[in-house]
């Protein structure tokens, strides 16, 4: 399976005034537009996911509605993931994702710093390995056939703006 990890797109600054919630903040035009552009470049790549999970955080959210919009997906290809809102742990992952085939694509889209520990658990079995500048709206292609099994990915490509 084909597994792309998409960061959410550039979101409104943090704000404790207009955004108590952390969770509740939304992406600004930029970030929407960037996000647009990286779906269409996935889809002229052909590299389409079957089903878009996302952290149920409203930036990672908006930017899994875009990602399906640009890839041609109907809106039932976005499903909310809360394993993508938290440190990574990948049995909670790969229970809520169920099952794929080995030619299947999925996209995960979730936020820094667990996407890249994420990334590190997958490619390396540790977390803090390697170094990860992942971008906003960025796109990291890794194959592997269990999404649980810690180490067994391999980097396919990694995709910025």
């Amino acid at each position: 399976m084909l597994v792309l990890l998409v960061r959410h797109a550039q979101a409104a600054e943090q704000d404790e005034t207009r955004y108590p919630d952390d969770a509740l903040r939304p992406l600004v035009p930029k970030g929407k537009k960037t996000q647009a552009r990286m779906s269409k470049a996935l889809r002229r790549r052909e590299l389409i996911p079957a089903r878009v999970f996302s952290s149920p955080w409203k930036r990672a959210w908006q930017t899994a509605r875009i990602l399906c919009e640009g890839s041609g997906l109907p809106k039932s290809a976005r499903l909310a993931c809360p394993a993508l809102a938290a440190p990574p742990d990948l049995a909670a992952l790969a229970s809520e994702v169920g099952e794929f085939g080995a030619e299947e694509t999925i996209a995960l889209v979730g936020h820094e710093p667990w996407l890249s520990e994420l990334a590190g658990l997958l490619l390396t079995g540790e977390g803090n390995r390697p170094a990860i500048d992942f971008a906003k709206s960025g796109v990291m292609g890794i194959e592997l056939a269990d999404l649980a099994a810690a180490g067994s990915g391999t980097l396919r490509f990694y995709l910025v703006p």
